[in-house]
């Protein structure tokens, strides 16, 4: 599966660095700017709409508190004019001037402009605010009509069945049922205009127990009411008011909706959703003293034509921005190929022989890699004639070694002579020294090997020191204590003797009277631990003790040998003693049998 998941990728896998580099960027740069765009444009649309609706809510709830204010005064308006003795005095008298029989038309007309009189007296004696009031109607029992504002007639309804058109309207029904509570009606129910509403309450006689009707009290009222209920402003889309106080809604006020033939018949829900499908946004509150529904509306596209010209800005930057990446991705990716297709020629040159090279490179990190590569050429040269040189030099050093194997054997034998020759003369401190410098010279050779067992090194310190002690009188005593599972390991030859060379010349050789050297050696932890110690003079200034040849040749072949790992330390307290150990890790533990 692996394996085939493989073979697919690399058919689809561009070749060139610089095109896979190329793509790379247009796939992490294009599609994030235009994800980035829709969603920003997303997020801005439905904030706006959000927004929008909530700010029109809240609009719309101040405006039906002030329709609540305005038609609050007009149902004032309503009680005020049935409540006026004058007036339920001309519909009673009207009553029974109806029952009687018919009275001549000169009559008929004084009663009609008398009773218009004293509903004008009526309203102006309350002094109500009738500047969106378009009439005054009253009717009697019989539908008599006495207007103000208005001729003195029924209408639509003034026919010679006038009274059973009317009792069979639902407006008429609404009065009755609500008992002399003042009814809004979404239209005007004489005319039938655009232009206003009607308010219809009972006159109930007070006199009669059971509060039996005198009439009908009907207020046409301006649909201009509505500027200053909803102090519109046709930049912020419009308003509608709903009458759903039937089965089938109908529109009080539009100012928003220039196409009402777009909607059909309903209910108040009905209609709304009917809104929402022709691309409004709608929000929506019911008015407390009618029980209308406030509309406000707006085309949705109009709301949102500053959020496009946003959108369609955010895709041109975003457009513009896709171009600029891919151009700086063309011009990125060309920057880092064309340095590595150099150090590629490169590379193909050396290995055809060449071992000069003139190519320059910026200074970033494909530049430091062709740089570093023209210096391994370089150094690699360097090496091959400095390993011709060294082969030639371990020729002559081989010939030069041939030509000094007489050497030590010409040594041995004078120190044995000389040996020889004290011992017949009786000179044992000569033949001591003889001796131990032939054995010190042997071991210090070790046949040419560089690593000598601890046992072999420290009889190399035992010789030593017996020469020091001849020379100087048996001054110095030597105590060793090295632990035995050590003596059969292999270390590196002369590693312990400088110590012990630098003792008796910076500590006990400049010490008046006798000294005494302690050689320790043990195992701590992987590592092994040799300490030398004296009892002279102590060292003032360590740093002109370390920088001299002999421990400086000591730390510097511990570190090659045994890495960075190991260490030499020196410590001294003047006129009380030196301290020098060294703390190395052995790499295998080689024994030496003759140990």
């Amino acid at each position: 599966m692996n394996k085939r998941l493989r073979f697919l990728l690399s058919k689809f896998r561009l070749q060139r660095l610089r095109s896979r580099f190329l793509v790379a960027m247009i796939i992490i740069s294009l599609p994030p700017l235009f994800i980035l765009g829709y969603f920003s444009f997303d997020i801005a649309k439905n904030t706006l709409m959000e927004t929008n609706a909530q700010t029109y809510e809240n609009h719309l709830e101040t405006s039906s508190e002030v329709a609540d204010l305005l038609f609050r005064s007009i149902i004032n308006m309503n009680r005020s004019i049935v409540v006026n003795n004058e007036v339920r005095e001309v519909l009673s008298n009207s009553n029974a001037a109806q029952s009687s029989g018919p009275k001549s038309a000169d009559s008929t007309e004084s009663t009609s402009e008398w009773t218009s009189n004293k509903l004008q007296k009526a309203i102006n004696n309350n002094q109500f605010d009738t500047k969106f009031v378009n009439s005054i109607c009253v009717f009697n029992l019989e539908f008599k009509t006495f207007c103000t504002g208005r001729s003195d007639d029924a209408g639509v309804y003034e026919k010679p069945d006038k009274i059973k058109l009317i009792q069979q309207t639902d407006w008429y029904q609404s009065a009755l049922q609500d008992q002399g509570k003042v009814v809004f009606l979404g239209y005007d129910i004489l005319d039938h205009s655009k232009n206003s509403f009607s308010t219809v309450k009972l006159f109930r006689d007070a006199s009669s127990p059971s509060g039996q009707t005198i009439g009908l009290l009907v207020v046409n009222i301006s649909t201009d009411i509505f500027t200053n209920i909803f102090n519109e402003n046709s930049n912020t889309g419009g308003f509608m008011a709903l009458d759903n106080s039937s089965e089938s809604s109908k529109i009080v006020f539009n100012n928003g909706l220039t196409d009402k033939s777009v909607l059909k018949e309903g209910d108040n829900q009905s209609l709304i959703q009917q809104l929402q499908q022709n691309g409004y946004l709608i929000s929506q509150y019911q008015n407390q003293t009618t029980d209308w529904t406030f509309i406000h509306l707006i085309k949705v596209n109009e709301l949102l034509k500053q959020s496009n010209q946003i959108r369609t800005l955010t895709t041109l930057i975003a457009v513009s921005m896709g171009i600029i990446a891919l151009m700086y991705a063309i011009f990125i990716s060309g920057s880092i190929t064309r340095p590595l297709l150099q150090i590629k020629k490169m590379m193909v040159d050396w290995t055809m022989g060449a071992r000069e090279f003139d190519e320059t490179f910026e200074q970033d990190e494909v530049g430091t890699i062709g740089e570093t590569f023209k210096r391994v050429v370089s150094e690699n040269k360097q090496l091959n004639e400095r390993l011709v040189h060294s082969e030639l030099k371990e020729r002559e050093a081989e010939l030069r070694a041939l030509q000094a194997q007489i050497k030590p054997h010409f040594l041995y034998n004078t120190l044995d002579s000389i040996y020889w020759m004290a011992t017949l003369q009786k000179n044992h401190d000569v033949a001591q020294m003889a001796i131990s410098l032939s054995e010190s010279f042997k071991l210090s050779l070790n046949k040419g090997k560089d690593t000598i067992s601890v046992f072999k090194e420290l009889k190399h310190i035992e010789h030593y020191m017996t020469i020091q002690n001849i020379r100087y009188h048996n001054r110095f005593q030597y105590v060793q204590e090295v632990e035995p599972a050590l003596m059969g390991m292999e270390i590196m030859k002369l590693l312990l003797q400088p110590l012990v060379e630098n003792a008796i010349y910076h500590g006990l050789e400049p010490k008046v009277g006798e000294g005494t050297i302690r050689l320790t050696g043990k195992r701590d932890e992987g590592f092994l631990v040799f300490t030398v110690e004296d009892d002279g003079v102590g060292i003032a200034d360590l740093t002109v003790t370390e920088q001299g040849y002999g421990l400086k040749n000591v730390r510097e072949r511990l570190t090659l040998y045994y890495g960075t790992t190991s260490s030499l330390t020196i410590s001294s307290v003047v006129n009380q003693g030196t301290q020098l150990q060294i703390r190395f890790q052995l790499f295998g533990e080689k024994r030496d049998a003759d140990a």
